[in-house]
């Protein structure tokens, strides 16, 4: 009897030890809380098309307009007004030259598109991770057992900087339906052939003229 009861006080003590879960403390286990924040911001350029299609000054105000902004992939381009329809090659065409399509529909914009005029609008996203880096906490001792406040920082900052279309880490990319085997093994058959960085020996490279 008196073995019982200190095996029941000895599992009592350790169950006031659990604690209710993860929900309570968002800092434990290996998924970081300073993740990728993904922000979006709409820019609107305002464009005379009074016979339906820009004319030479102002198409030229358009292409000004994407270099400025350095437009490129993960952008989105889209044009509104009751000219869109007519003026809608010429914009295409500009955007063309950054590697961009229109998009169908246009964003809600402030203010109404003036008669004679369309509007071009210029989607971008871009990912950060808000907060870091963040060695707000001393990493010991933690005897709750809970991440360092800057874990996660250096990955998910590296992965927002680098993500060519940060809405990617929103929704993902929908695949096409269709496999091409040649491009799925290219990768690895360019990783087979390859011989590794220093088998190939040194080579005598000029570094200025006249010099070796």
């Amino acid at each position: 009897m008196s073995r019982t009861l200190a095996l029941l006080t000895a599992v009592a003590a350790l169950s006031g030890c659990v604690t209710g879960g993860n929900d309570d403390h968002p800092s434990r286990g290996v998924a970081s809380v300073n993740v990728p924040v993904v922000s979006r911001h709409d820019y609107a350029l305002d464009l005379a098309a009074p016979d339906g299609s820009l004319s030479p000054t102002e198409a030229a105000r358009l292409d000004g307009w994407f270099r400025s902004m350095d437009l490129g992939y993960g952008d989105n381009v889209y044009i509104d007004g009751s000219y869109a329809g007519m003026a809608r090659d010429d914009v295409a065409r500009i955007a063309g030259n950054y590697g961009l399509l229109l998009n169908a529909g246009a964003p809600l914009t402030a203010g109404q598109v003036a008669p004679g005029y369309v509007r071009v609008v210029v989607t971008r996203a871009r990912a950060s991770v808000p907060g870091c880096p963040d060695w707000s906490r001393s990493s010991t001792p933690d005897f709750g057992n809970n991440q360092m406040s800057n874990f996660g920082c250096g990955v998910n900052g590296n992965l927002a900087a680098m993500v060519a279309n940060p809405e990617d880490l929103v929704h993902g990319r929908e695949g096409s339906g269709l496999g091409d085997s040649r491009s799925a093994v290219k990768a690895i058959d360019y990783y087979r052939k390859t011989p590794p960085t220093g088998t190939t020996g040194l080579k005598d490279v000029t570094t200025s003229k006249g010099s070796k």
